[in-house]
């Protein structure tokens, strides 16, 4: 049976997000003042050149603090560097401003190499188990929302799936979810492994239980007190599931529909009260189905 250990990287963490701020102001500041960057650079003229490389920055940036796996838009910021260091060392027409560039410009580059080399190694040592992820911003503060979460009870309320949610100690809980098609119900056991208020949760299911459904949640305050943004990471495992889950994403099924659908469903209860019922509607998908389909055939 798949073991599951939450990851933790509040370093790494701290490391990513400040590269993706980094990456964004630094965008805006080429974007708007392209002229000041390129005398800064020693590359004097390339004024359009410069704003291509801050609209880069800005989409590297945003996808690092938005994208659970921030490990592709980490190598991306990469890519951007070796494309900069090109560009200083062609149109470069001051040497002084050139050199200096050029040194800030490594110093950046080594920080993202070792970051992205870090968030593609922990994303790689837990690729034993199909994983769901999906992250979203909620009008709430962390600490409401992490109250909300940390009653287990409440999870039926956004994971339209779950039948029941027994708490049956201080960190376990029974819990019991209906299958797709009137296949039945499956049960198993959790335990809370971390538990940092208004900050960070972490479960796994006990060992004997099948399926297994692991998890971390994290709440982080939303830039300019704007919220919070909930990020959930979910791994799975249950028999079949190596044959089963390629089978679900070519379908259409993929694991990361239900992560997003239940993370919509507890925003809008958090900032309406109610959930808003799509489906079924002309709108909605009436026959909308998820990767669950794969553990009731």
């Amino acid at each position: 049976m798949t073991t599951y250990t939450p990851i933790e990287k509040p370093d790494l963490s701290s490391l990513t997000r400040f590269l993706g701020w980094f990456s964004i102001g630094l965008g805006v500041c080429e974007v708007l003042k392209p002229g000041a960057v390129s005398r800064i650079a020693g590359a004097n003229n390339h004024k359009n050149l410069v704003r291509f490389y801050g609209l880069r920055e800005i989409a590297a940036g945003v996808g690092i603090l938005t994208n659970p796996d921030s490990s592709k838009w980490l190598w991306a910021r990469v890519a951007g560097d070796v494309v900069d260091i090109a560009s200083i060392l062609k149109g470069s027409d001051n040497g002084v401003a050139s050199t200096g560039a050029l040194a800030a410009v490594a110093g950046v580059t080594a920080l993202d190499i070792y970051c992205a080399k870090r968030v593609s190694a922990e994303m790689a040592g837990t690729q034993d188990v199909e994983r769901a992820e999906a992250s979203l911003m909620i009008n709430c503060t962390p600490a409401e929302c992490y109250r909300y979460w940390r009653e287990l009870s409440n999870f039926p309320n956004f994971v339209t799936e779950l039948k029941s949610v027994q708490v049956t100690g201080e960190k376990s809980s029974h819990w019991v979810m209906t299958l797709p098609r009137n296949a039945g119900d499956v049960e198993w056991d959790a335990e809370i492994t971390e538990d940092v208020p208004d900050q960070r949760i972490a479960w796994q299911s006990k060992p004997g239980n099948s399926p297994t459904v692991n998890g971390v949640v994290n709440f982080e305050p939303a830039p300019g007190g704007r919220g919070t943004i909930v990020r959930l990471q979910m791994d799975y495992d249950f028999p079949g599931r190596s044959f089963a889950a390629p089978a679900s994403r070519l379908a259409g099924r993929n694991p990361e529909q239900f992560a997003n659908k239940a993370l919509r469903r507890l925003k809008q209860l958090l900032e309406v009260g109610e959930v808003m019922e799509t489906e079924g509607q002309p709108a909605g998908r009436r026959g909308s189905t998820t990767w669950l389909d794969a553990i009731a055939r």
